[in-house]
Parts: C-alpha cells; sequence; structure tokens
C-alpha cells in the first residue's frame, strides 16, 4: 500500500506543471485573468476620463445599459466619455472636478469557449462634497456578455446596476449571479449625476 501511495505521488508530480509556469493560452485561469485585466483597464479609463481606451473595451458594436438608457457602438460609447472631459474643461482653475475611484470585486465568470459572462459588485469611492474627504458615493453592479475576438476579450454588453439611483437599481428578488436582469431602468439623470454613477 504504501508503494502504492508513494507511486501515485511521483506520478502527480512529473504531470505538474513547473513552478512558475504560466497558464496555457486557452485555460480558464488565462481567460479569467484577462478578463480581470478588461475589467481593470475600463474602470482606469472612466475615471481618468479616457474615452479612447473606455470605448475600446467594447466590440465595435458594443452596448452599455444604464439608468439612462443603452448606447450602442463604440463611437456612442466613446462620445459619451469624451463629453465628461469636455465639461471637466469648463470648470475655473481651483475648481476641478471631484475625483472618484470605482473598485470592482466579487467577480463571478464563466467561460464558454470564446464567449464569457461576468457578474461583478462595483464601489466608487470619491470626495463629490464641500470639504473634499473621500467617502463612499455608490455602489452596484455589473452584469457583462464578453466575447473574445483575436485573443483580446471584448464587452459585448455591459449592465451597470447603481444602488444609489433607484431608477438604476436592481429590482429583482433573485441573485443575479444566477439569474441575470433584463437591464437597469431608463430615467435619465441629469449629465453631472451620470458621471458619478457609472
Amino acid at each position: 500500500m504504501l508503494a502504492l501511495s508513494a507511486a501515485t505521488l511521483v506520478m502527480i508530480a512529473a504531470c505538474a506543471p513547473p513552478e512558475g509556469a504560466a497558464p496555457a493560452p486557452d485555460s480558464y485561469a488565462a481567460d479569467r485573468a484577462r478578463i480581470e485585466n478588461l475589467q481593470a483597464r475600463y474602470l482606469f479609463a472612466m475615471d481618468f476620463r479616457d474615452a479612447q481606451s473606455y470605448a475600446a473595451t467594447f466590440t465595435e458594436d458594443g452596448v452599455l445599459d444604464y439608468g439612462a438608457g443603452q448606447l450602442k457602438g463604440r463611437q456612442a460609447i466613446h462620445d459619451m466619455v469624451a463629453g465628461f472631459r469636455e465639461r471637466a474643461a469648463t470648470l475655473q482653475p481651483g475648481e476641478g472636478p471631484p475625483k472618484g475611484r470605482h473598485s470592482i470585486t466579487s467577480m463571478v465568470i464563466d467561460v464558454q469557449g470564446d464567449r464569457a459572462t461576468s457578474v461583478a459588485y462595483w464601489f466608487l469611492m470619491g470626495n463629490d462634497n464641500p470639504e473634499r474627504k473621500t467617502q463612499l458615493e455608490s455602489f452596484g453592479h455589473y452584469e457583462d456578455e464578453l466575447v473574445k475576438i483575436d485573443g483580446q476579450w471584448l464587452f459585448s454588453l455591459r449592465k451597470i446596476y447603481n444602488e444609489e439611483v433607484p431608477a438604476w437599481s436592481w429590482t429583482s428578488d433573485g441573485n443575479p449571479a444566477v439569474a441575470p436582469g433584463a437591464g437597469p431602468g431608463r430615467s435619465a439623470p441629469a449629465p453631472a449625476q451620470m458621471e458619478r454613477q457609472l
């Protein structure tokens, strides 16, 4: 029995990848890492109002579904974020816009070949108050459909739910990680509010 256990351990060790080896290029681990990287690039682009990088996280015909409605296509998505940057440029010196930084957590990612779905919580820390003190400003979750094109994961659909804005909030009794929703509400907030909610 001891000889059989030792032989099993030797066989398992021989099949294991070398320490520090990268995952196979088409493995779940590699796909998940690329999808998490996409999620992070999306957030940095939003927080720094980088319209080109933000739009580049979507497919050419990608859809952004949020409380103000749906934006369809990379150009429409680009133009929305470019508008945020243009509004910020109209402020007087020293009157700069409040800063916000998004964070994402608790990602549930299901990969099926060149398609994937993802559900994740997001939080927005910011200083949109007279004292410019950091506070939790908003939170919600994303529901995503993704597609891998030429080895790169992109959003084909991103639904943004925001629990601070009733029209954008999750209205189901169910668990979005099990049964995604139809999409957030359609009541449009003012443009300045909209930027703080994405």
